[in-house]
């Protein structure tokens, strides 16, 4: 799978970064917004959307900064490819954004930003943003 275009969005979230990060790091969080069901065993979160699955491992995260994840399947590549949450706050406004970084096929780009606006409005929506 190699070629892939680095995606990242950014999106301004009226949220406090440890309420944010819990919904972005715990499986329970994530199962509200990301996905149907999410499990954690040791580092590999089970996502699981309309009956199939996919497992990911967690290879970063800080409390109330960022958390980072490879796909099972993307093992090989070093971590090289990988699909980010990353919170910022601006200093001056305090404002918090949620940064998402995702490496995709560069023909799923249009795609890709549609899905991941999608899903982070269902999380601002959950938190009343």
């Amino acid at each position: 799978m190699a070629g892939r275009t680095k995606l990242e969005l950014e999106y301004i979230i009226k949220s406090s970064p440890t309420i944010l990060y819990n919904r972005l790091s715990s499986p329970s969080g994530l199962a509200e917004w990301f996905a149907d069901d999410v499990n954690n065993k040791k580092g590999i979160f089970t996502f699981e959307w309309d009956g199939s699955e996919e497992e990911a491992k967690l290879i970063s995260k800080k409390q109330d900064d960022h958390i980072r994840w490879q796909w099972i399947y993307d093992e090989d590549e070093d971590e090289e490819y990988y699909f980010e949450f990353k919170i910022k706050i601006d200093p001056l406004t305090k404002e918090v954004a949620l940064i998402v970084t995702d490496f995709i096929e560069p023909s799923e780009v249009a795609e890709q930003k549609m899905l991941w606006t999608a899903q982070i409005d269902e999380l601002m929506a959950l938190l009343g943003s």
